[in-house]
């Protein structure tokens, strides 16, 4: 029987949330699986038929240490979907600027390196998000409102250290929220709508969010292929998951806000049906017997 490691974080010992769904899923589908977490040194990660990267969410504060470990476990033999590489490219946020340049549409973001160039980043939005260029969970996200305070009310103490990322604060995100379709082995599988708590843009249940689930429109489908397909061209690669955050523009557009490649979690509280097309998924990827 294949064995699949799901992998998590010290803090998450069973995974996301419902995550037993998933271990039920490949169970049905005569595959064996247990969570584990990335930095448990014994853990034999040769010895599983595949290596499956679900809820590293402690990641943002110990990338060096992620990356090194998912780059050590392929050395060593493992197979690890995505894989190092990708998470890589996609562990830095700064990968929506190249996407926007491959032609998929983006919320608008300027990269900053410094606090000298804040100030004038966040002036170009008057409104502006500021996020750290490896982030997870919302955590250090910031936002600058140069139409109540003017350049002088900027107050950087906020931040956690830089790099950053502006965007413009996308006000559709206090009426339609944001919206996460999933691509699973290239294909559109299903999407939630996730609502930030009155006052607030994020939208995680921490800080008093909350997800629905949503149909998938044409719109949203279209726009989470061309950002997984310009993702693969990129990067040179297949990529049999993906989770494709979206947001409408001021114009009415569609835009990407995230391309989750590395740990997006699956909402199986919301959607237990993602642990089927996932299991499927993975049983497609692993190696011939």
């Amino acid at each position: 029987m294949s064995e699949i490691l799901l992998v998590t974080c010290g803090a998450l010992p069973d995974g996301e949330p419902r995550g037993w769904l998933l271990v039920d899923a490949l169970a049905q589908r005569g595959v064996t699986a247990r969570w584990v977490a990335w930095d448990d040194p014994d853990v034999d990660w040769v010895a599983a038929d595949l290596v499956a990267v679900r809820s590293t969410w402690d990641y943002d504060s110990r990338l060096p240490e992620f990356l090194a470990w998912a780059r050590r476990v392929e050395a060593e033999g493992a197979t690890v979907l995505n894989g190092s590489r990708v998470f890589e490219w996609n562990t830095d946020k700064a990968y929506i600027r190249e996407l926007d340049r491959a032609g998929v549409s983006v919320v608008p973001t300027v990269v900053v390196e410094g606090e000298e160039g804040l100030p004038a980043a966040i002036a170009e939005f008057g409104r502006a998000v500021v996020k750290p260029r490896t982030g997870a969970g919302g955590r250090g996200v910031v936002v600058f409102d140069l139409e109540e305070g003017g350049p002088e009310g900027i107050d950087e103490s906020a931040l956690q250290i830089g790099p950053w990322l502006v965007q413009p604060l996308v006000e559709s995100i206090h009426t339609e929220g944001e919206w996460s379709v999933y691509v699973l082995d290239g294909k559109v599988v299903s999407a939630a709508r996730k609502m930030p708590a009155r006052g607030d843009i994020r939208v995680h249940e921490e800080y008093g969010g909350h997800t629905v689930v949503a149909e998938v429109t044409a719109g949203h489908g279209t726009l989470a292929l061309a950002a997984v397909r310009a993702a693969e061209e990129l990067l040179g690669c297949r990529l049999p998951y993906a989770r494709v955050d979206q947001m409408r523009l001021p114009d009415g557009s569609l835009a990407v806000s995230e391309l989750e490649l590395t740990e997006p979690g699956l909402y199986l509280d919301h959607l237990p049906g993602n642990a089927a097309v996932f299991a499927d998924m993975v049983v497609a990827q692993l190696p011939a017997s």
